[in-house]
């Protein structure tokens, strides 16, 4: 069977009582999600011809999840779910022993799991590096062009008083720069893929930093009241949608490639599975992920429901 690949989300370390609202919000995700669901923990594989779809313990996981599983069944693939699972410890370890087919993982950090000293250069330098790391009974999929990463956005304020759109960098923020305060977590102060990258890599010094959380409720709610006119806000958060935050575009790639990319159980998904789930990925942008997230987490939609619906749209379900 041939597989082919081509791209650094961690599980977000979303702070107190962020993290205990998601949890609540995922189990209740888990309850009403794709049928079929069986315990996420139970280490008992597929059987025959059934490919399991596995997600991680965060919404956009399960929604992630429903999509490739659905565009399975579309092509009359019996599938079944182990959603909410939890960390990527605990998934790989299902993945290596057959209890899952497939997951949706975010190939820069599945790279910095597997080895945390890789450079990442280049998608598909990424990807070459997660393949020749996995173990020999996995490999990954085709990447989308959906990544959910760490980005720097303005509010709609500041966007309409400096002419900033989607297609705007940060490499036109070094004039404005100075007039700005920035948000982030403590570390974002400190680090390279942080204030001390955007200096070094674009020329940009703020007027001052303000030590928030990461990418969580206080990041979120500074920006929207304008205490902070630019923050860490990651890319897929339906925060940009509902408050009209502009995400600048990284040309230099500071914040890394954090694409969606299928790991896969190779023995388990047939060749017709791999062309379903590359097909999905194809058509899979971040502006497409970001819609599909507001959708489940503002509008409370049943993620099966959002998925199937996009499918339709795409022409793969």
């Amino acid at each position: 069977m041939t597989f082919t690949a081509s791209r650094s989300r961690s599980l977000r370390n979303r702070p107190g009582a962020a993290a205990v609202a998601l949890a609540a919000a995922v189990a209740l995700l888990a309850g009403c999600s794709s049928s079929d669901k069986s315990d996420p923990l139970a280490e008992d594989g597929a059987s025959g011809d059934t490919v399991v779809v596995g997600s991680n313990n965060f919404a956009e996981s399960i929604l992630l999840a429903d999509i490739y599983g659905e565009a399975l069944k579309a092509k009359g693939i019996k599938v079944t779910y182990k959603p909410n699972i939890g960390s990527r410890e605990t998934t790989y370890g299902l993945l290596k022993n057959g209890s899952i087919t497939v997951l949706p993982e975010y190939n820069g950090s599945l790279l910095a799991y597997l080895d945390p000293k890789a450079e990442q250069k280049s998608a598909d330098a990424v990807n070459a590096a997660v393949k020749s790391k996995l173990d020999a009974k996995l490999t990954l999929l085709e990447s989308s062009p959906a990544e959910d990463k760490d980005s720097v956005s303005v509010n709609a304020e500041t966007a309409k008083k400096y002419k900033l759109t989607a297609e705007s960098s940060l490499e036109d923020l070094k004039d404005i720069a100075p007039e700005l305060v920035i948000g982030g977590s403590p570390e974002f102060q400190t680090r390279q893929q942080g204030l001390k990258g955007l200096e070094s890599e674009y020329g940009l010094e703020f007027k001052s930093f303000k030590a928030l959380d990461a990418g969580g409720p206080l990041t979120q709610a500074a920006l929207a009241k304008n205490t902070v006119q630019a923050a860490d806000i990651f890319t897929t958060d339906p925060t940009i949608t509902k408050e009209g935050f502009v995400v600048l575009q990284d040309p230099k790639n500071l914040f890394g490639f954090a694409n969606v990319t299928p790991l896969v159980y190779k023995s388990g998904l047939s060749q017709e599975g791999v062309d379903a789930l590359n097909a999905v990925s194809a058509k899979l942008d971040t502006k497409t992920l970001l819609d599909l997230d507001a959708q489940v987490q503002l509008e409370s939609k049943d993620p099966l429901d959002v998925a199937k619906a996009w499918l339709k749209s795409a022409g793969l379900g």
